[in-house]
């Protein structure tokens, strides 16, 4: 095991309403009411940040949102900005969700543009990548997460890489209840980290956290994080149940 810290991310994607998010952030905050193992951190939907945001004020639960637009401000009718999502309270941002690129056009080139954007304005991009079932079953995992992973870093220098969180998701294994194996998933993990290596060494490399996400719960996440170069996890329906959530965290600590 190394010694990153682990981190886990909830991503709720398009679900609750505002009091509804407003609810499940009091019940993940109380779900863990004084631990400290790992850091965590929760995506509610754009209209919920605010009140997300006041219902985790004082905890060590940080604020994130699942998308950002790379202009400051302008006529981009139906956009957020990275200093918007500062001044609602965010720490981190979602960047290249496989549903971004598959339903909304969403290239490595933009999420590149994403990411860079949201360092410039001081949050932490969590980077997501991954291959389809179909690239898997062709045996070009390695080769699509390079290229992905090569238009993500493009403009991000070495000093802002301690900023960011890489999310392995393979598409195949989000919200189908299929999920990579502990060795899939810390192959590509290693690869990832070799990666990053190459293009800011060892040393660097080392200090970047890599999650994964992709039907995490429960029952597998212990095993998941007991791999050596994987960090933590992004979760998506599993951080919709306060309880099944403050689980995963707490196998951070196994």
């Amino acid at each position: 095991m190394s010694n990153r810290r682990r981190f886990i991310a909830g991503n709720w994607k398009m679900n609750k309403t505002i009091p509804e998010s407003r609810s499940l952030a009091e019940k993940v905050r109380e779900a863990l009411d004084g631990f400290d193992a790992a850091d965590v951190a929760v995506c509610p939907t754009f209209v919920a940040l605010a009140a997300v945001a006041d219902a985790l004020r004082g905890s060590r639960i940080a604020l994130g949102a699942q998308n950002l637009y790379w202009k400051e401000s302008g006529a981009f009718t139906g956009e957020v900005s990275g200093p918007m999502l500062v001044a609602a309270g965010c720490k981190y941002v979602i960047v290249g969700h496989s549903e971004r690129r598959q339903y909304f056009g969403e290239t490595d080139e933009s999420v590149g543009r994403r990411a860079t954007a949201a360092l410039a304005c001081g949050l932490y991009p969590i980077i997501c990548l991954g291959e389809t079932l179909d690239e898997r079953k062709k045996g070009v995992t390695f080769e699509v997460v390079k290229r992905q992973m090569g238009s993500a870093f493009s403009a991000i220098g070495p000093d802002a890489i301690g900023q960011v969180t890489v999310a392995y998701e393979p598409v195949w294994a989000i919200g189908t209840g299929v999920n990579a194996t502990p060795e899939q998933a810390q192959e590509v993990h290693r690869f990832l980290r070799g990666l990053l290596a190459d293009k800011y060494g060892a040393a660097a490399a080392e200090t970047v956290r890599i999650q994964y996400g992709g039907s995490v719960k429960p029952d597998n996440a212990r095993e998941l994080l007991a791999q050596p170069d994987i960090d933590g996890a992004l979760v998506g329906g599993a951080s919709l149940k306060a309880e099944d959530f403050a689980a995963i965290v707490r196998s951070c600590t196994a």
